[in-house]
């Protein structure tokens, strides 16, 4: 029995082990937990971002959330002139946010 088991333990010296986690290899492990640290890390900001913003006086608060995009809406409500300025804003101030949210 003796002469089983070694050659068992010779038998396994030519194969690599099969680590615990096939993924660890390739660093997907790695990857994904840098991702839920930075999800985490974004999350937190977000929040911290927002009591931030409760927290900011008026002027402030108004000058980090809407007037970038208002301005740039002005400007090109300005220089396209249409006749419903109104509903022309607003449509710009819809169909740009995501640009602007980016940022914030």
């Amino acid at each position: 029995m003796a002469d089983d088991h070694t050659d068992a333990d010779q038998s396994m010296e030519g194969h690599t082990p099969v680590s615990e986690n096939p993924h660890t290899e390739y660093s997907l492990t790695e990857n994904i937990q840098r991702a839920v640290e930075s999800e985490k890390a974004s999350a937190e900001k977000m929040l911290k971002q927002k009591v931030d913003l409760q927290a900011l006086p008026t002027r402030a608060y108004l000058d980090q959330t809407v007037v970038p995009i208002l301005l740039q809406g002005l400007s090109v409500l300005a220089k396209d002139r249409p006749p419903n300025p109104i509903e022309y804003l607003a449509a710009f101030l819809l169909k740009n946010k995501a640009q602007f949210e980016e940022r914030g």
